[in-house]
């Protein structure tokens, strides 16, 4: 199943994509795509249901997040061994993890912002996992039990902010705005094999990503069950699990995003995101 959610920001609803691929209205099932409707056998009963006999939406309406209620944004560092070479990097021996603020989320087509002071913000086309139920201590072989579905995730980026100022990652990873999700939560059924899915992002209609998660040093399966081993997953935990090569800081020379300019990215089977950089001044 393709779920999303759909409406005003912070008043967004469920909804799912029926075989013609038009939105279907959830919420007289469930309250939101959030907690325990997340857990994948809630999930799967979705798939039972008489999509008819739930409301069409119109088709001109806004896509928001497709997961409410984040509790944690958990991101990989450094996770595609093509990536890590165009920046120079050695390989992690373990996973570099990091967090996203939650509220950088936005929807897919969103406006994002570029920050006061930005002056190298960055793209990066991700795999985003969403945990479906409660996860401690998990082994791989049994990780993606645990897993309510897959979908897009631009984790944009101020490399100043994040590589120049000192300390750690988060803070050029969690302004508002730099978290696009969605379109969809691709249900697992759906994905013939997450380690091979083809992944794109252009800028102003130029590819710079076009890579694949065969390439990730750390599966899915692997980074569920590692991260589970530091801290509890609960439902609606987002993961972005790295992100291939071409992003900005790895051209030569680098290039970087300004108000006007226009990102599109899919990942396959997952969807497609479209947003336009605006300035600081023009945001929320």
């Amino acid at each position: 199943m393709k779920l999303l959610r759909f409406g005003p920001p912070g008043r967004e609803r469920p909804g799912l994509l029926d075989a013609k691929g038009r939105i279907r209205d959830l919420s007289s099932i469930i309250a939101d795509l959030s907690g325990s409707a997340l857990d994948p056998d809630r999930l799967r009963a979705l798939g039972n249901l008489d999509l008819h006999k739930l409301p069409l939406v119109e088709s001109e309406v806004r896509v928001g997040p497709c997961v409410g209620g984040v509790g944690k944004f958990i991101c990989i560092g450094l996770n595609y061994a093509d990536h890590a070479a165009e920046t120079g990097a050695a390989i992690p021996g373990e996973p570099i993890v990091f967090m996203k603020a939650t509220s950088a989320i936005c929807g897919p087509c969103d406006e994002v912002i570029k920050p006061r002071n930005s002056t190298k913000m960055d793209w990066e086309v991700e795999l985003g996992i969403v945990v479906g139920r409660l996860a401690r201590y998990v082994d791989v072989a049994n990780a993606l039990d645990y897993v309510a579905g897959y979908c897009v995730i631009n984790d944009i980026s101020e490399r100043e902010f994040q590589l120049e100022r000192g300390g750690t990652w988060d803070k050029g990873k969690g302004c508002d705005t730099f978290g696009p999700i969605g379109p969809w939560l691709v249900t697992p059924d759906e994905i013939a094999d997450v380690d091979n899915l083809s992944m794109q992002l252009s800028v102003n209609g130029h590819r710079y990503q076009d890579g694949s998660t065969r390439t990730m040093i750390f599966k899915p399966a692997f980074l569920v069950s590692y991260l589970s081993q530091f801290m509890s997953l609960h439902p609606g935990d987002v993961i972005s699990t790295g992100t291939p090569p071409g992003v900005g800081l790895g051209q030569k020379p680098p290039v970087y995003l300004s108000p006007g300019d226009i990102m599109e990215l899919e990942i396959a089977g997952l969807g497609k995101q479209k947003q336009t950089v605006i300035d600081e001044g023009q945001g929320r």
